[in-house]
C-alpha cells in the first residue's frame, strides 16, 4: 500500500517539472510551493485515511461524497476521477511514445502505443495482485534513482564530490535571492506542484481490496507524507543549489535536459541522460498502470452503485472488473492520435484535457471528510470508535480545502505573461471545472437531490 501511494506520486511531476518550477520561481520559490502543497497533501491523506479505514471501498470518493455530502455531488466526483485518470492513461501513452522515440527516433507511435496500452491492461486483466506487484517494482526503481540522486548531490554541494563546474559552491544560489521572481511567482508554481503529488490518493483506492486495511491504510498514511516530502524536498534542494535558477536547460520539457540528467551529468556519469530516460518510461507507465487500475475501479463502483450502466458491474473470476477494465482502457487509443497530430501535440491536449480534475477530487475528499466527522458526532458517535483518527480535524480538511481553492484559482496567474492574457491556455487549464459543475448541476437538477443532513448520513459500510 505504502509503495503503490509513494510510486503514484513520484514521476515526471519530479524529474521534469521540477526545473521548471525552480526556473519560473527560483529555489526558495519551488521549495515554499512544494512544502505547502505538501502540507495540503497530508492533510488530505489523514482524512482519506480515516474514512478508508472505516469504509474500505475501491469507489472511495465517489461513496464517501454521495454518503456524506449529497449524491449529485459523489455522482460528479465519481464520473470525475474516472474521466481524470481514463484520460491520463493517454497522455502517459502519448509520453512513453515521446521517450521511446528518444532512442529509436524513426520508429512508429502507432505501434508503441499499441504495445504499451496491451501491457497494462495485461497486468491489470491478471489479478490486482499482479497490479500491486508491478507497481512495487515500478515504485522501488523511481525511489532509488532519487535515492542515489540525493546522495550524489548533497557530496557535491558540500564539495566531496567534484564535477564538471559544479559542487563546492555550499548553499549560495539559495541565500543569494531565493524568490527572485516574488511571490506571484509561487503561486503560478502551486499547480505544477499539485499535479506532481497526485496519485497519493491511490491508496484509497487499492483499500477497497487490500486484505488488511484497518492496518495497512494507516501505516501507509503515516508513512507517506514524510517520505514524499523527504524526497520531493531533498531534490528541489539538491537541484536548486547546484543548477542556478536562470539556466534554460530547466524549462525544456526534453528528457536530455532533466534536471536529474543535468546533475549527473555534470557529476561525471556520462550514461546519465540514457539511465534517466529508461527511469522516466517506467514513471510513465507505472502512471499509465494506476491510472487505468484507478479508473477501472472507479468505474466499476459507478455501476455498481448505479450511477453507470450496470453491465459494466461485471467481473471475472479473479475479481477483476473486465467490463470496466476494456472500456477504460479504449480510452488509451487516444494516443493513438499522435499518428495523425504529431507526438508532443497529442501529449499536451490530453495533458491539459485532465489538468484541474485532480484537484477537484482532493477539494471533493476534504469536503466529504469534514462533513463524516460531524456527522459522526452529530450521530453521537464515539472517537474510540475510528480505527485512524485524523489530527488537526477541523483544521486539516479546511485548510486542505483553502488551499486547493487558492491552487485552482492561481492558474489564472499562469495565464499571464508580460501584460497579456493567454487566453488558449486559460481556457485548457480551466477545461474540467465546467465539466465538473455540468455532471453536478445537471444530475442534481434530474434527480432534485439535496444537501444530507448529518444525522441521515450512513457512516457504516453495511448500511
Amino acid at each position: 500500500m505504502t509503495m503503490i501511494s509513494l510510486g503514484g506520486s513520484i514521476g515526471t511531476g519530479l524529474f521534469l517539472a521540477s526545473g521548471g518550477a525552480i526556473h519560473s520561481a527560483g529555489p526558495g520559490g519551488a521549495l515554499l510551493a512544494y512544502g505547502l502543497i505538501g502540507l495540503m497533501v497530508y492533510f488530505l491523506m489523514t482524512s482519506l485515511g480515516e474514512m478508508a479505514t472505516h469504509m474500505p471501498v475501491s469507489g472511495t470518493f465517489s461513496t464517501y461524497a454521495s454518503r456524506f455530502v449529497e449524491p449529485s455531488f459523489g455522482f460528479a466526483i465519481g464520473w470525475n476521477y474516472w474521466y481524470n485518470w481514463a484520460i491520463t492513461l493517454a497522455a502517459e501513452l502519448a509520453a512513453a511514445t515521446l521517450i521511446l522515440k528518444y532512442w529509436l527516433p524513426g520508429s512508429s507511435s502507432l505501434l508503441w502505443s499499441a504495445l504499451f496500452l496491451a501491457l497494462l491492461v495485461g497486468l491489470n486483466l491478471l489479478s490486482v495482485r499482479a497490479y500491486g506487484e508491478s507497481e512495487f517494482w515500478f515504485a522501488m526503481i523511481k525511489i532509488v534513482t532519487v535515492i542515489v540522486f540525493i546522495a550524489v548531490g548533497l557530496l557535491m554541494v558540500v564539495g566531496i564530490w567534484r564535477g564538471d563546474g559544479m559542487g563546492g559552491d555550499g548553499f549560495a544560489n539559495l541565500t543569494g535571492n531565493p524568490f527572485p521572481m516574488g511571490m506571484l511567482a509561487v503561486l503560478g508554481v502551486f499547480m505544477a506542484a499539485g499535479f506532481s503529488f497526485q496519485g497519493t490518493e491511490l491508496v484509497g483506492v487499492a483499500a477497497g481490496e487490500s486484505e488488511d486495511p484497518k492496518r495497512s491504510v494507516p501505516r501507509a498514511i503515516r508513512t507517506i507524507f514524510w517520505r514524499i516530502l523527504l524526497f520531493y524536498m531533498l531534490a528541489i534542494l539538491v537541484i536548486g543549489l547546484l543548477i542556478p535558477y536562470t539556466t534554460e536547460e530547466l524549462a525544456s520539457s526534453d528528457i536530455s535536459q532533466s534536471p536529474f540528467t543535468i546533475v549527473f551529468e555534470k557529476a561525471g556519469l556520462s550514461i546519465a541522460a540514457s539511465v534517466m530516460n529508461a527511469v522516466i518510461l517506467t514513471s510513465v507507465l507505472s502512471a499509465g498502470n494506476s491510472g487505468l487500475y484507478a479508473s477501472t475501479r472507479m468505474l466499476y463502483t459507478l455501476a455498481k452503485e448505479g450511477k453507470a450502466p450496470r453491465w459494466l458491474a461485471g467481473v471475472n473470476g479473479r475479481g477483476v472488473p473486465v467490463p470496466a477494465l476494456l472500456v477504460t482502457g479504449a480510452f488509451g487509443l487516444l494516443a493513438f492520435l499522435a499518428s495523425f497530430f504529431g507526438d508532443g501535440v497529442v501529449y499536451v491536449w490530453l495533458l491539459n484535457a485532465s489538468g484541474m480534475t485532480g484537484f477537484i477530487v482532493w477539494m471533493g475528499i476534504a469536503i466529504s471528510h469534514y462533513r463524516f466527522r460531524r456527522a459522526w458526532s452529530a450521530q453521537g458517535r464515539s472517537l474510540d470508535e475510528l480505527t485512524y483518527r485524523a489530527k488537526w480535524f477541523p483544521l486539516g480538511p479546511l485548510l486542505a480545502m483553502g488551499l486547493c481553492a487558492v491552487v485552482i484559482g492561481g492558474q489564472f496567474v499562469g495565464g499571464l505573461s508580460d501584460g497579456r492574457v493567454d487566453w488558449a491556455y486559460i481556457v485548457a487549464s480551466y477545461f474540467g471545472l465546467p465539466l465538473f459543475l455540468a455532471i453536478w448541476l445537471g444530475h442534481k437538477w434530474k434527480h432534485r437531490t439535496k444537501l444530507r443532513p448529518l444525522q441521515e448520513c450512513r457512516l457504516d459500510p453495511e448500511e
